[in-house]
């Protein structure tokens, strides 16, 4: 199709022509029917676009915010003939990012590298890929559309803070529940044997009285539990506050899992992510994070007397912004089914005072650098 400038010299022709013809003025009619000709041999050019075939890679698929991100092309001339110079123009959260091409030998290969945007958390989609083909004076452009897609995941910014306080110390002679993680020394109870099971944890005299196999269920015990929930209900939020919330949930979670404490990770809009053992959860808790967006129509912390356990051993932390005084009063509501209930606070107001609830451990910061100074000094102190 033309360009701005093959449009142009189209015009130009025509009107050339025309004031020729009617002047009587034959230089004008030869520069009309040159540009006439040059439009000609663009298309003609057209016919010889290049036979490429394109592979996309995005390395590494997921990096923090900020850190650097990479799409690598490479491009295989299928046909006989050398391709002329293009331009690769490729499409990512509604920004184009072109690369350069240079020409192809006949059946010869070309990789390229160039940087995707990653200043902005979010999960993305990289493509569709166009290859331009334009003649040498830029009066026709014909696009190749290449439908491959791949996904970027910008998980959200760490900070290095303490995890969730439990108000306890984990002691291998403490107590034991079924929600505790299995494989440790503690017995909890008996059960009946699952294929996978440890020969050696077989009770005898249990199996032979009920007649059927039943093992030693062992787990670690006095374990705590911890929980995330990052409120999601846009109405206490700015977009600076809602990111700076989003990176102290995602720096809280990945404390847990670090410190080997089971995680379990919600938002307020119902989203969820668990981990039982270290590091087993912090891609689909991060990959959670990387999508969270605030919506008016979330029920907020409204939400979390539906996130009450029966196991007693959760120790629980809520990132929120500056909701309505009223709905923070459902904390001390559900502070007693939690072994510790803490709230962090994100506020644009300069030094806005914590909010006093019954039982919560409150903390009022405005922003996540903030948060990681004035956490770890409470938390440690």
């Amino acid at each position: 199709m033309p360009t701005k400038s093959g449009v142009a010299v189209a015009v130009a022709a025509v009107v050339l022509l025309a004031l020729g013809w009617l002047a009587d003025y034959p230089e004008l009619i030869a520069l009309g029917f040159a540009g006439l000709a040059a439009l000609l041999m663009a298309a003609a050019w057209m016919t010889l676009r290049p036979d490429l075939s394109a592979v996309r890679e995005v390395r590494p698929q997921r990096v923090s915010e900020g850190e650097k991100a990479m799409g690598v092309i490479t491009l295989t001339n299928e046909s006989k003939r050398r391709s002329p110079p293009i331009l690769a123009t490729e499409q990512m959260a509604n920004r184009q990012v072109q690369v350069p091409i240079p020409s192809l030998a006949g059946h010869g290969e070309h990789t390229t590298t160039y940087y995707l945007p990653t200043n902005r958390r979010g999960i993305f989609q990289v493509g569709p890929m166009s290859i331009g083909h334009t003649d040498p004076l830029r009066l026709m452009r014909v696009g190749q559309v290449f439908s491959a897609f791949s996904t970027l995941y910008v998980h959200p910014r760490l900070l290095n803070v303490e995890p969730v306080p439990t108000g306890q110390t984990r002691d291998m002679d403490g107590p034991t529940s079924s929600y505790a993680p299995q494989g440790g020394v503690a017995f909890h109870s008996l059960r009946e044997y699952v294929p996978g099971d440890d020969w050696r944890l077989i009770h005898w005299k249990s199996t032979a009285r009920i007649g059927q196999m039943m093992v030693r269920h062992n787990v670690v015990p006095n374990q705590p539990r911890l929980m995330v929930v990052l409120d999601t209900n846009s109405l206490g939020y700015s977009e600076e506050s809602f990111e700076a919330a989003v990176s102290a949930a995602a720096s809280l979670s990945i404390a847990a899992i670090r410190g080997g404490f089971p995680l379990e990770l919600r938002t307020t809009g119902g989203a969820v992510a668990a981990s039982d053992r270290a590091y087993d959860g912090a891609v689909p808790a991060l990959d959670l994070l990387a999508a969270a967006q605030a919506t008016r129509d979330d029920p907020g912390l409204a939400a979390l007397p539906g996130m009450v356990s029966i196991d007693d051993s959760v120790a629980l932390g809520v990132v929120t912004g500056t909701p309505d005084p009223r709905i923070l009063s459902v904390l001390p509501t559900v502070r007693r089914h939690f072994l510790m209930l803490s709230l962090i606070q994100f506020s644009s107001q300069y030094n806005a005072p914590p909010t006093p609830l019954n039982g919560v451990v409150s903390l009022t910061v405005r922003s996540a650098e903030e948060f990681a100074d004035a956490w770890n000094k409470l938390v440690r102190t």
